[in-house]
């Protein structure tokens, strides 16, 4: 397990710190049988909402950085074997704050509610945006549908032509590098 309001507190500085925004910070299960769990951080530059491989790299080192120093210390951050897992969010991004149920009014997105919420718990169709803490989607079967902020699990953008069409080219700088870091041996 991780506090993840902890991790996000220590998170967030080093996000700022390199003028990039936090989008999320999540403790999930390692892909593809690697076993383990990550941890999840995205971010992205304000003004791209995207991050480059530089961006990603050294978010990454301060991140690493911050954790080591408060483990050092004696803090239990996180329980067990984990590996860090740095990236930008992507075309059909999640959507975590306020903003961006505003920043991406008018595409398709797939919403599902807390467990706690009665009836229909997922919602797929039109985002209409937010207003105060409610958050309004025409689902394609239940019409226009408003639910508050604090009882959305889950919710990210469905990749549409549309949604293709309104973001801004990837930014591949660095994609291209190939990065060769010698390994250690026995003998160092």
């Amino acid at each position: 397990m991780a506090d993840i309001a902890r991790l996000v507190e220590l998170i967030a500085p080093e996000a700022a710190a390199l003028g990039l925004d936090l989008v999320r910070v999540k403790m999930m299960a390692s892909e593809a049988g690697e076993g383990g769990q990550a941890l999840q951080v995205m971010a992205e530059d304000p003004a791209t909402g995207q991050l480059i491989i530089d961006q990603c790299a050294s978010l990454s080192r301060r991140i690493s950085d911050a954790i080591d120093m408060r483990e050092e210390a004696g803090e239990t951050l996180i329980e067990g074997a984990y590996h860090l897992e740095v990236s930008s969010p992507g075309i059909d991004r999640p959507l975590t704050r306020p903003k961006d149920y505003a920043n991406w009014a008018g595409h398709e997105v797939r919403i599902v509610l807390d467990k706690s919420a009665d009836g229909q718990r997922v919602f797929k169709g039109d985002l209409q945006g937010i207003e105060g803490d409610q958050v309004t989607v025409i689902d394609r079967k239940a019409g226009a549908v408003t639910v508050p902020l604090d009882l959305i699990h889950s919710a990210k953008l469905v990749l549409t032509d549309a949604l293709i069409a309104a973001t801004r080219p990837i930014d591949t700088t660095g994609a291209d590098e190939e990065i060769i870091e010698p390994l250690e041996t026995e003998e160092e």
